[in-house]
């Protein structure tokens, strides 16, 4: 017989987390709250612990000795022999205390001899670091708002005007005194006079940064576990939360549950547990993308009969890079001839080792069409909270994340949002991303209002301005004008940026600079391929190519077409999109020029890692883009004398030009690649053929076919910036 160790907490009053504490102090190896103890090693804990209770109880007092040694009369004669028993008056004091003192002393000898040894080591790399960096010491630091003008800058570096434009003119940076220096070249310029840049912080960055505080220590407060389930598509994720949702709405007295567009929350006994009920990982990462990870605890959901499929093994990367805790439900438990350790094996290939097998992750059976297990899963996701210590301040102004958010032509502007720390009430001016308002109402999902809404608490609310991106992070400000301060400076730099077009991700070309500037620690790769075998082989070169100054991480890899997810992946974690011998959609390619992620397509492994090996060096070779201009349908083929074979097209997208290069397609694959020889509408010579027109296209083929496709683009060559 045995016993978990949440159940032996349960029975000595204490929390699982204390206890496993208090079993490894006792050199007893548990992996979590649902290791298992043997009957005997339960029996010496609880003996253990009970005498530890009667001191604390009174403290202060001195025992006698005999006292102290009839607390425990079984453990000193365990290991006695005839000799121990003759002097037990004398001895057993004596070897006790001093048994006592030894362990008390060992691990302090011990760790002194070390400790000696670690600061000369340290001492001595402080002093190779100090010979190394004699130059640095040099550079003095200068505080500045950027970007900011010649003018300014120059009071700032103490230097004459003329001879920082003289400067600037030296680095071809022609540039008038009254205008404004971005980072990079204010950077540069002031390194030559002897100062390194340090950015100021905005009046936003700072405003925001007091309310993202907790506040006091002592008002925080035990918060509801906000739960995300994720898994492979028909695993049963909607219908295990419908379950959650059926089994505890009957349940009036414990307040049943409230739903929500996004989220709701399951109210029992023990706590509360809030559900978020996004549409998928992809929604998760969209979240996430934005700096607003809301969730403690993500559910993997994986079928009992299908086990790990393509899309599980694509929650699991998106949960691990989040750094959230997983906890695995098995579920259509009820079906017939199906094998959970198969299931358990397949986890263990994906580094989700099963507490039943000595890991540390929990797995759960359970079924959403019979209810069984679920509220074993429920208890677990308390469990695992409790040890997260998850708490909140709820008497401080409310932040927390949006949800989701619609217009409605009754309402106007509605978003779901949740609390993670703080009270949301009615009347409070919220501001969310490039919107702000104050408040009107705030309705549960009967349409009924409530006042306020505490930690962890998910509600729908009306009164902003406009609709609010899903994951923009809210917050409640009391003073309107600064509100609405913040939010025009947003509007003005989300402006700037769409306009300048320039990207904060990480690229190949921009790689060195941000190694030696310092920003980029760690590069994250996303690999996508034709098969497993060319996956796991680029996955291992690449991985070979960490240095100290940065390290290279594949951190989702898989086989398939580049697709919507992935570029929300390397957006959420600043990666760059890795594939070979395989394609994109159309809809992740466009989500990438929006989202400004890196996608690169190669045909050989080496080249993939000679590539990223240059740029990590600052040896990038510059590399040749086509930028896509128009796509013309071809209708009909002329054969023309003098001229030759003429294909009379529609063009269905964009334009085509009469320079630009040209790529005959049939059948997904090009025939033909080069410049136009003529480009006409009739008789008349054109400069560009736009959408919806007709047109003849000669290209000096002859092998030209109705239906095929013909592509317009544009070579261009981008340079790497390197020093």
């Amino acid at each position: 017989m045995s016993i978990r160790v949440h159940q032996l907490a349960k029975e000595l009053g204490i929390t699982s987390k204390e206890l496993i504490d208090k079993l490894h102090s006792l050199k007893i190896d548990v992996k979590g709250h649902m290791s298992t103890l043997d009957n005997d090693t339960a029996f010496l804990v609880k003996e253990e612990l009970k005498p530890k209770k009667a001191k604390a109880v009174g403290e202060g007092l001195k025992p006698s000795p005999t006292k102290a040694r009839g607390t425990t009369p079984n453990h000193s004669l365990c290991s006695g022999t005839g000799q121990a028993r003759k002097h037990t008056k004398a001895k057993k004091p004596e070897k006790k205390e001093p048994g006592e003192k030894v362990q008390e002393l060992k691990p302090e000898v011990k760790a002194k001899e070390p400790k000696v040894e670690e600061k000369k080591k340290v001492e001595e790399k402080e002093k190779v670091e100090e010979i190394k960096e004699e130059p640095k010491p040099e550079l003095k630091v200068l505080k500045i708002d950027l970007p900011i003008i010649v003018k300014e800058l120059a009071i700032k570096l103490e230097v004459k005007p003329a001879e920082l434009l003289k400067k600037l003119l030296d680095k071809k940076v022609l540039v008038t005194i009254n205008q404004a220096l971005d980072e990079e070249v204010a950077r540069s310029i002031c390194e030559d006079f002897g100062y390194l840049i340090e950015k100021l912080p905005s009046f936003e960055e700072s405003f925001l940064a007091e309310l993202d505080k907790a506040g006091d220590p002592e008002k925080l407060k035990p918060r509801a576990p906000i739960v995300t389930f994720m898994g492979h598509v028909d695993h049963g994720k909607t219908s295990l939360l419908d379950a959650i949702r059926k089994t505890k709405v009957a349940d009036k007295e414990t307040g049943g549950i409230t739903q929500h567009i996004g989220a709701y929350e399951v109210m029992l006994p023990k706590g509360c547990v809030t559900f978020l009920d996004t549409p998928g990982h992809a929604a998760f990462t969209a979240m996430r993308a934005r700096g607003a990870n809301m969730t403690d605890i993500v559910v993997l959901v994986v079928a009992a009969d299908d086990g790990i499929m393509p899309q599980t093994i694509e929650a699991i990367d998106h949960a691990r890079a989040a750094g959230v805790t997983i906890v695995v439900a098995i579920n259509k438990i009820d079906k017939q001839n199906i094998n959970l350790d198969k299931v358990k094996k397949q986890l263990v290939d994906h580094n989700l080792n099963p507490e039943e097998w000595g890991g540390k992750t929990i797995t759960v059976g359970v079924s959403a069409k019979t209810g069984q297990g679920i509220d074993n899963l429920l208890e677990m996701l308390l469990l695992e909270a409790e040890l997260l210590e998850l708490k909140a301040n709820p008497d401080k102004p409310a932040v927390g994340i949006v949800i989701e958010a619609e217009l409605s032509k009754g309402k106007g502007p509605i978003a779901t949002v949740l609390v993670s720390n703080g009270t949301l009430r009615i009347g409070d001016i919220v501001m969310a991303g490039l919107n702000y308002g104050r408040i009107k109402a705030m309705l549960d999902d009967k349409g009924r209002r409530v006042l306020e809404a505490g930690p962890a608490k998910p509600v729908e609310i009306l009164g902003l301005s406009g609709v609010p991106q899903a994951g923009e992070k809210f917050y409640v400000i009391a003073d309107e004008k600064k509100a609405r301060d913040i939010v025009a400076t947003r509007r003005m730099e989300a402006k700037r940026k769409k306009l300048t077009g320039k990207t904060s991700k990480v690229t190949l070309e921009e790689l060195y600079n941000k190694i030696k500037v310092g920003e980029v620690k760690e590069l994250k790769i996303v690999i996508k391929a034709d098969v497993q075998g060319s996956l796991e082989a680029i996955k291992d070169s690449l991985e070979k190519l960490s240095t100290e100054e940065v390290k290279l991480s594949v951190i989702h890899g898989q086989v398939g077409d580049i697709n919507e997810s992935d570029v929300m992946l390397a957006s959420a974690s600043n990666a760059i999109i890795i594939g070979f011998h395989i394609d994109t959609t159309n809809e992740a390619k466009a989500l990438s020029k929006q989202e400004e992620v890196e996608i690169r397509i190669y045909s050989i492994i080496y080249e993939i890692v000679n590539e990223i090996q240059a740029a990590m060096e600052g040896m990038l070779e510059p590399v040749i883009e086509e930028v896509f201009l128009g796509r013309a349908e071809i209708r009909q083929v002329f054969n023309v004398s003098k001229i030759g074979v003429v294909a009379g097209c529609l063009i269905l997208k964009g334009r085509i030009p009469r320079d630009a290069v040209c790529k005959l397609i049939r059948e997904k694959e090009i025939v033909f690649k080069g410049k136009m020889s003529s480009l006409k509408h009739f008789k008349d010579d054109l400069k560009v053929a736009l959408e919806g027109f007709e047109c003849g296209i000669s290209l000096g083929f002859k092998d030209i076919q109705k239906g095929d496709l013909i592509e317009a683009v544009e070579i261009k060559k981008v340079a790497r910036r390197l020093k």
